[in-house]
């Protein structure tokens, strides 16, 4: 199918992704993973929850840890631009049958929860506490050196489908795979904030989460936290890199959180702030599209994800294979 034309005027204005919340059943060890090995900062927590940051950002939190009896993911959250589309983006998921719920939530004004037509809960809000500038303080600086929330990548059972979702939202295609058997979309790249992306869809049993990713200044810091992850028992956490993809040219490395979320480190893509930027097209079968250079990625990372809290994945629709590690 061809990718939609892009809608520069959607009913309401997402400024970006902005935060997930995880369920995790050892919330020591999670801490232990996010805070003393990547190096997010603790912005808030108790017994039950912490809540972090990376270095460059001045919203409350990007990460929610909430202790669970079992691991799953929850809402994942993006800003809107005003109270006026906050409004709008409610309104419009409402006429569109996928319910509105208005919740309260710590650190945030209005918000409400909703999902889009595969079940992915999303969270929509328009304000969140603001916290004092840390980038400057490099004493605090530790880990992979975490600049910031760069996108989610999420299984779809129909990537073709939630391209045209997401579109009407105002997400705009800036890579893509196709299968060339059928014509239609294996995975999709799309975004918000003028990088490669913010929200990614992968063919696959879905809806589930395939990974949160962290933007980080340089390739040197990745290679700096292989080094500490190698030396304070994390090793088998690395799931796959250091490499670099084809599509986005990132630099990337994919590491497993004690419950096996997948948290990407990226560097090195590019802008796409031109609202005419065309689309770059890839064939499923190009062994360079998912890695430039590199190892090929394993069998988990195209078939592990983490599933949504109430959601039940179905099979994909496509069935198509790409290049996998033996």
């Amino acid at each position: 199918m061809p990718i939609p034309a892009p809608n520069l005027y959607p009913p309401f204005n997402i400024v970006r992704l902005s935060h997930v919340e995880y369920g995790v059943t050892d919330l020591a060890k999670s801490r232990a993973f996010y805070v003393d090995i990547l190096g997010l900062q603790v912005t808030d927590e108790d017994d039950q929850t912490i809540y972090l940051r990376a270095m460059e950002e001045r919203g409350h939190h990007s990460i929610v840890l909430r202790k669970s009896e079992t691991a799953c993911a929850r809402d994942l959250g993006f800003k809107v631009f005003d109270e006026q589309g906050l409004d709008a983006a409610a309104a419009f998921f409402d006429q569109k049958g996928l319910g509105v719920q208005w919740v309260d939530r710590p650190f945030q004004g209005r918000t409400f929860r909703t999902r889009d037509p595969h079940g992915v809960p999303l969270e929509f809000y328009t304000r969140m506490d603001r916290l004092p500038p840390i980038h400057q303080q490099y004493a605090l600086y530790r880990g992979v050196k975490p600049l910031r929330i760069d996108h989610f990548n999420c299984f779809s059972p129909d990537v073709d489908a939630s391209v045209a979702f997401y579109n009407e939202l105002g997400f705009r295609v800036t890579e893509y795979t196709e299968d060339a058997e059928t014509g239609r979309l294996w995975a999709a790249w799309t975004h918000r904030k003028g990088g490669v992306h913010d929200m990614a869809f992968t063919n696959g049993l879905g809806p589930r989460l395939h990974h949160t990713a962290f933007w980080v200044p340089t390739p040197l810091n990745i290679i700096d936290l292989l080094d500490l992850m190698s030396t304070t028992g994390w090793l088998p956490n690395v799931e796959r890199g250091p490499g670099r993809h084809g599509i986005s040219n990132a630099f990337f490395l994919y590491v497993r959180d004690p419950d096996g979320h997948r948290i990407e480190i990226y560097c090195s893509d590019y802008q796409t702030v031109d609202p005419d930027l065309e689309p770059i097209k890839w064939d499923l079968k190009d062994p360079q599209r998912q890695t430039l250079w590199g190892a090929p990625a394993p069998r988990s990372w195209f078939e592990e994800g983490s599933t949504f809290e109430g959601t039940t994945p179905v099979p994909a629709t496509l069935n198509a294979t790409p290049i996998v590690a033996p």
